[in-house]
């Protein structure tokens, strides 16, 4: 019997009056605000304008979340286009299904479209956006905690996730692995990890976002293998993870020959943000001398402004000078 466990929602979705407010959804779209908010920071640490990542996120969410629907589609499309199923299905996506492959790499077409129109750099743009991405999917994956999906194998660990029956979609009731937790826990740690490294050793021209790619596939590789959710396998391995296996090459080649082609980071990632920056600090200082500054002189009657007038201080004393008779009589004068 097991005394310790993580208790799964009893529903996934909470009504607003008519609303409905699904746990999905909604770990998504905070993940995006904050996944934002992070990167927004970051890109003007390195030079650029203040939001300018909201800006191109206009164009990178829209795209990875079909990029995202579309993977999840195809590799489990028996789920919406087999016998019994309904194809309607498959754009219910706040019922889950969301394939971080597919939401990247469409993602980075939509990226690349608003960086174009800005004209800036895509890398650079990635290496600011990617600890914003590991920490958007570690709150993304509660989203799976909501709908009771994608745990792992049976276990009796005092961080059981504990599952809820489902006959009509075949769910077993028991304690299995929280492999969302697993994996969310594994996001936040490739962020911090991103962020250490980028400030030691001044990660540029996409490197920063290729460590993230490397470090998020090494974690997702053995989480794959705890996972018990239907799945295609290739050579005895689930799908995901042989493709964890070619992301993971790709990113530490990218590293690599990066690293030798274009060392060090870029000095400008947005034209024109410097002088904003300057023109903005000038009127700061103008604003404020106007506050501090002293009164300017009147001006004489001839036109020309008034000298301000300098007290004349008497001249001290010589002690080696003679006295004057003067003073001298008048001293006798005192002493009798």
């Amino acid at each position: 019997m097991n005394l310790a466990y993580i208790p799964s929602p009893s529903t996934g979705v909470v009504h607003l009056g008519p609303v409905p407010l699904r746990g999905y959804a909604f770990c998504i779209i905070i993940g995006v605000f904050v996944a934002v908010w992070l990167s927004n920071r970051r890109w003007v640490a390195r030079g650029g304008k203040a939001g300018t990542v909201a800006d191109i996120a206009v164009w990178a969410v829209p795209f990875g979340l079909v990029g995202g629907r579309l993977y999840h589609v195809i590799t489990d499309y028996e789920l919406y286009f087999g016998a019994g199923r309904n194809w309607v299905d498959a754009f219910k996506i706040w019922e889950g299904g969301l394939g971080i492959w597919g939401a990247v790499a469409l993602g980075a077409v939509g990226a690349w479209i608003g960086c174009r129109r800005r004209g800036i750099p895509l890398p650079a743009w990635a290496d600011a956006v990617a600890p914003g991405l590991a920490v958007a999917q570690a709150i993304g994956r509660w989203g799976n905690w909501f709908n009771q999906e994608l745990y792992g194998k049976a276990t009796d660990l005092p961080w059981a996730l504990k599952i809820d029956a489902n006959p009509e979609i075949g769910r077993v009731a028991g304690t299995y692995h929280p492999t969302f937790l697993y994996e969310s826990l594994w996001c936040l740690g490739v962020a911090a990890l991103v962020i250490f490294a980028d400030r030691k050793f001044k990660l540029g021209h996409g490197r920063a976002f290729a460590l993230y790619v490397a470090a998020y596939t090494v974690g997702r590789f053995w989480i794959e293998y705890l996972r018990v959710d239907e799945a295609h396998h290739v050579l005895g391995l689930r799908l995901n993870g042989w493709t964890s296996i070619l992301v993971f090459l790709a990113a530490v080649a990218y590293m690599v020959i990066s690293t030798k082609r274009v060392p060090g980071r870029e000095l400008v990632v947005e034209p024109g943000a410097a002088e904003d920056v300057e023109a903005a600090e000038e009127t700061e200082g103008a604003e404020d001398g106007d506050k501090t500054g002293a009164e300017p002189a009147e001006p004489a009657k001839g036109g020309e402004p008034a000298e301000p007038a300098v007290p004349v201080k008497p001249a001290a004393p010589d002690p080696g000078a003679s006295p004057k008779p003067e003073e001298t009589k008048a001293t006798e004068t005192k002493k009798l």
